[in-house]
């Protein structure tokens, strides 16, 4: 019997779960197109490219947002409607524990928390990143913020770059200073009216500069319309963009995170904590099977109206406490992996308090 109860869990959840899955994703697509469709057209947007690069490239990361919440909307009305018609009472009855019934809910929250991991490392950045090249070129007002001016990097030890003004499409930097020291004394500088990233290369180009180079007697200049380069330094560790992180695999994320420590950007625990959000995101759907199962676990008056408003709070909770946390770990008061772990810490010790209290 338990096992034929288990199976009808499990077929239970995925369905109810794919539903509202369903009919989040469609709302907010017909909300999204009835804000933006104005921008859309006013911009050249075909239709062909709002639908195929903008919106079905949306989905997964859409998937990625939403399916904590419809997890949690399926196991609450799951579990009410068995708590309800009293099934809950008839299997404690026979001896089974509350704990056994959690076993098909835990199952399913560990292969839908594995799916959702692989999604946001591996399938939902590439999507992202079209999605986000569409959002660009049409609509202007939602564009990620992006590191311009007055940027300071570092590529080697002693040598250190000012750039006035990076243009991140155009791979170029304009009013270029490099600074190279010795045991804390200037020995080279190399002013340029612009650097230039060369594709087939992997290299950049000095244009229109000089390079002065200080010895005992002062210094020597030696000036340069176009000179290749040996700098360190990539593309992306000039041309930062708040969304950087949601576009790049884990892998890619590593090594990113990397090139910005080895550069000496400032600013680096924002992607950081980007990072260990999406690290975590997916955990979040164990602890709200927990709490959600222990909430509707319990029969109640009142019908399955209270223990889903019950949940639906805490769920936005959960969310609300998750971007609270965020800015500490930007701005550094709280190390940025505490920031992003800090919610799903709290939240586990709610939801096993919530079971272990719960009427067994």
């Amino acid at each position: 019997m338990i096992n034929k109860f288990d199976r009808y869990i499990f077929g239970r959840l995925t369905l109810v779960t794919l539903s509202v899955l369903a009919v989040l994703i469609f709302i907010f697509i017909i909300i999204d197109f009835s804000e933006n469709s104005d921008d859309f057209t006013d911009r050249g947007a075909t239709m062909a490219e709002i639908w195929l690069d903008y919106y079905l490239n949306y989905i997964p990361e859409m998937i990625r947002l939403v399916t904590p919440v419809a997890v949690f909307v399926a196991v609450l009305l799951i579990t009410s409607q068995l708590s309800l018609r009293s099934e809950l009472i008839a299997l404690k009855s026979a001896g089974i524990s509350m704990y056994r019934f959690l076993a098909p809910y835990l199952v399913f929250a560990a292969l839908v928390t594995g799916i959702l991991s692989y999604m946001d490392g591996y399938i939902v950045p590439p999507s992202n990143a079209e999605r986000i090249t569409f959002e660009r070129q049409y609509l202007m007002d939602r564009s990620d913020r992006i590191e311009r001016s007055r940027i300071f990097r570092q590529d080697a030890p002693g040598r250190y770059f000012m750039v006035n003004y990076y243009a991140v499409d155009e791979k170029t930097a304009y009013r270029v200073n490099v600074y190279q020291y010795n045991d804390g004394e200037l020995t080279e500088s190399i002013r340029m009216n612009r650097m230039e990233w060369n594709d087939e290369d992997q290299k950049w180009t000095m244009i229109n500069g000089s390079i002065r180079t200080f010895n005992e007697n002062g210094y020597e200049v030696d000036g340069f319309t176009r000179r290749d380069t040996t700098f360190n330094l990539l593309p992306r560790d000039f041309g930062r963009r708040s969304s950087d992180i949601y576009q790049l695999t884990y892998p890619e994320i590593q090594s990113y995170l990397a090139s910005l420590e080895r550069s000496g950007a400032s600013g680096i625990n924002t992607p950081r904590v980007q990072f260990f959000g999406k690290l975590f995101y997916p955990f979040s759907v164990l602890i709200v099977t927990i709490i959600g199962f222990s909430i509707a676990s319990v029969k109640r008056s009142g019908g399955a109206g209270i223990p889903i408003a019950a949940g639906l709070g805490v769920s936005f909770m959960y969310l609300a406490l998750m971007k609270i946390a965020e800015p500490f770990g930007y701005a550094g008061t709280i190390d940025p992996l505490y920031a992003a772990l800090l919610p799903h810490i709290f939240f586990s010790v709610i939801a096993l308090f919530l079971l272990f209290t719960a009427k067994k």
